[in-house]
């Protein structure tokens, strides 16, 4: 339920943003910053985690959640500009190609090997992108922006070593004063939407914090519990809800050029999801130790 809960929620979570189209993509990140510190804060205080906080402050956590929140921070900037651009079917390319990506990055930073079927799921992908960029429907540069600063999130998040929360608060933190002298730059021009004069969009941009956080801890409940191969063919909901809100709800245009591209990335997952899978049921069996990434 956990799971299912939080994959349905980042894939419907473009409808959010979209209440209020009006308000920058630089106003709404800076809030989501500011809220989500404020939320994790309290999230930490009823569970009585502020010890366990203490014992992992130290220059080297800081020096790798400062790298962490940039790159979070870059990944929600785009994807909020992408969502009240009407990119939001360009925002689900970029979650399709994130598993796939993950893996090159495995392979270039933390020498992981990549089997031959894995191998075959990237050249397929790739050749989807590189169609879409030959017969003229141009780069689909934001979502691989998307997925590129995710998946430098997630290399760093691993070489931090810190837990789901723990990790948000301190990224949240090491991005706190950017967060601050922005809003407090908006406020000087007087072009902030956040105030009395605009109650919609406040309310808005200070939920904008838990829409931000719940997801996340739901998602670190399931990833505790259930195997990685659940976890990772359940994520697909995401980007194939956010694909459904775009093209049916919002009525972005799909090309045949976009839908060929699009359909070379889901085979490619179709081809990573199988093989992953295979390598699992074939690991328990005792036939290899495989394990899935």
């Amino acid at each position: 339920m956990a799971a299912l809960a939080c994959f349905f929620a980042w894939g419907l979570v473009p409808a959010y943003w979209k209440q209020i189209p009006y308000v920058t993509a630089d106003e709404m990140v800076t809030h989501r910053v500011l809220w989500s510190l404020l939320f994790i804060g309290i999230l930490l205080s009823g569970q009585r985690a502020w010890g366990g906080i203490r014992r992992q402050c130290s220059v080297r956590t800081f020096g790798w959640a400062a790298l962490a929140g940039i790159a979070v921070t870059l990944n929600w900037w785009l994807f909020l500009w992408a969502v009240n651009a009407g990119r939001v079917i360009d925002t689900s390319l970029g979650y399709f190609l994130m598993p796939l990506f993950n893996l090159i990055v495995g392979l270039l930073l933390f020498r992981e090997r990549l089997r031959p079927l894995q191998v075959v799921a990237v050249a397929i992908a790739v050749a989807g992108v590189t169609y879409a960029f030959v017969a003229h429907a141009g780069l689909p540069w934001v979502g691989l922006a998307l997925c590129a600063s995710w998946g430098a999130y997630g290399a760093l998040r691993k070489k931090s070593h810190l837990d789901s929360l723990p990790g948000l608060f301190f990224e949240t933190l090491a991005m706190l004063p950017v967060a601050l002298f922005w809003l407090a730059w908006l406020e000087a021009k007087n072009t902030a939407a956040f105030g009395l004069h605009d109650l919609h969009a406040s309310v808005y941009l200070i939920g904008g914090g838990v829409v931000t956080a719940v997801p996340l801890l739901w998602f670190s409940h399931a990833a505790r519990r259930l195997p990685l191969s659940t976890v990772g063919f359940l994520q697909y909901i995401t980007p194939s809800l956010t694909f459904l809100l775009g093209a049916a709800v919002y009525h972005e245009p799909v090309s045949t050029t976009r839908l060929i591209s699009f359909a070379c990335v889901w085979i490619a997952l179709g081809v990573f999801t199988g093989e992953a899978l295979w390598q699992r049921r074939r690991a328990a069996s005792g036939g290899v130790a495989a394990t899935t990434p």
